[in-house]
């Protein structure tokens, strides 16, 4: 019976160890309720912290796509230039003129369904849309945009390209030197 006894003690010390997966149990038999609430807590930071880094790099692509077609509609504006150039050029009306008209303005509303934007070029000169080509004298305000020489445009917020812009600036006199002030 010692034999016996000496088996059983042998398995029962066995069964006490905590085998492979299972969690240690505290010294009152079960885990400490704080334990618990902080390993729910830890579980919720991470899975805030995955689902912000998810919507993170949809973001970062989604930008990612946008500056890609940024630099393909960037070399694109020439043609674009030179398109509407070419129109206004021709003082024709004929069928062939009608043609080449339909299929730029096919092409300008292919680019605003992509999200391209014409930039507004009157007003004030805005030095986040506009770039000075040149400053006129002109009786209109200084800084107010007189003729747009080169259309800009956007991508969804991103610049591809500014408007390029005459500008108006003050009327100088005999009396006044550059910067407006009386010459004494």
């Amino acid at each position: 019976m010692a034999e016996n006894d000496q088996k059983n003690n042998g398995q029962d010390a066995k069964a006490k160890e905590p085998q492979k997966g299972e969690v240690e149990k505290g010294a009152e038999g079960s885990l400490n309720e704080a334990e618990i609430k902080e390993g729910k807590e830890r579980f919720l930071r991470l899975a805030a912290e995955f689902d912000n880094y998810k919507k993170r790099v949809a973001k970062e692509m989604e930008n990612a796509k946008d500056l890609g077609r940024a630099e393909v509609i960037k070399k694109l504006l020439t043609t674009v230039d030179e398109f509407e150039l070419a129109i206004s050029s021709i003082k024709e009306d004929d069928a062939h003129v009608r043609g080449i008209a339909l299929v730029f303005s096919n092409f300008i509303s292919s680019l605003k369904d992509l999200g391209v934007k014409e930039i507004e070029a009157k007003g004030r000169y805005d030095p986040y849309r506009h770039e000075i080509v040149l400053a006129e004298e002109s009786n209109r305000p200084e800084g107010e945009i007189l003729k747009v020489v080169r259309k800009g445009y956007m991508l969804n917020g991103i610049m591809i390209r500014p408007a390029s812009v005459i500008i108006a600036k003050g009327k100088e006199t005999a009396e006044n030197g550059e910067n407006g002030d009386k010459k004494s």
